[in-house]
């Protein structure tokens, strides 16, 4: 009898048990996404034109109602950063700023990181590169740098941040412009580019305009060219090199730009919120005045047709790597 007493006691705990987590189960499953804060990794040093867009966004997150934490993980030309989103648990509460950088490492095979460790959520910006020189340079034009260029082959210090992408490459196209080759400088991020640059510890640095704009405006530091086909609105008198006569795209078009990604694994559900939460702040009058002042364009780009675009921009650069990159080394 007491055996029985006991077993039946057993029985009533482990089914009481079982309720209750049934309970805390349902409830959960209940909490509407998200229920907690979420952690949005840029790859990039602080002060970057990724961060600053970031932190816009974690703010107009925040007048929803929904808590975005932004946090710091440079190095590696952002494969640092992104591996910790890809390795992160799939639930939604952890994702990251990718950008054509980190595709640029991977057209290289200098990450094992692969796009298919991640799902694509929003496109932020897309960024035309510009080539600086410090205020106080003697340099006032495209001509007359490459010029300089010429007459110093090798010895010409460019800043970007990071190596192995986009700014990198345009490092380099810079030189063969000019016919010799320049020397890349790399930096962990933007605004250490633009302290050295506007210190004269390096005669030129490539940089999107969000993340030079105001030292620009300070006159700090000045554009002598875009590398693109168009001039930039906010930089009206700022020539290209296209105009200029020199082809900095002889591999085929390329595109800087910044989306967010979640792991690869995040329900589908999952997604489709982040890409309602963050792209809502993207489409924002707020979010586009701002970017657009800064000289990125800002388009509404989500989901499968991002994933799209990124393979896209994935297959140029892997050409271009092969192009630019194998022969730097040689």
């Amino acid at each position: 009898m007491a055996f029985r007493n006991s077993f039946a006691g057993l029985a009533a705990r482990v089914l009481g048990a079982a309720a209750l987590t049934a309970t805390c189960l349902a409830a959960t499953a209940a909490d509407p996404f998200p229920a907690r804060e979420i952690h949005f990794i840029v790859p990039w040093n602080a002060g970057g034109s990724n961060d600053i867009s970031a932190r816009a966004l974690a703010q107009l997150a925040a007048e929803d109602g929904v808590k975005v934490i932004v946090e710091n993980v440079p190095g590696a030309t952002g494969a640092i950063g992104l591996t910790k989103v890809a390795n992160a648990e799939p639930d939604g509460y952890t994702i990251g700023m990718g950008t054509s950088s980190t595709l640029s490492l991977i057209a290289q095979g200098l990450t094992p990181l692969r796009n298919e460790q991640f799902a694509p959520i929003a496109r932020v910006t897309t960024d035309p590169l510009i080539l600086l020189v410090p205020a106080k340079s003697e340099f006032n034009t495209l001509e007359s740098f490459l010029a300089h260029v010429k007459a110093n082959p090798g010895k010409v210090s460019i800043g970007i941040p990071g190596t192995n992408n986009l700014n990198h490459i345009f490092a380099v196209m810079t030189g063969r412009a000019a016919g010799v080759e320049t020397l890349p400088v790399p930096y962990t991020g933007g605004s250490k580019v633009i302290a050295d640059l506007a210190g004269r510890q390096i005669e030129a640095g490539v940089l999107k305009p969000s993340e030079s704009k105001a030292q620009i405006d300070g006159g700090l530091v000045k554009p002598i060219a875009v590398f693109g086909n168009e001039r930039i609105k906010s930089l009206p008198d700022v020539p290209t090199f296209k105009e200029k006569g020199y082809n900095v795209f002889p591999y085929g078009p390329l595109v800087q730009m910044a989306y967010i990604v979640a792991p690869a694994a995040t329900p589908p559900a999952i997604r489709e919120k982040l890409t309602a939460i963050f792209n809502k702040g993207i489409q924002s009058a707020k979010f586009k005045a701002t970017s657009e002042a800064g000289g990125a364009v800002v388009d509404n780009l989500t989901g499968a047709a991002l994933g799209n675009e990124i393979n896209n921009v994935q297959k140029s650069l892997n050409e271009v790597a092969k192009k630019v990159f194998v022969a730097e080394k040689k």
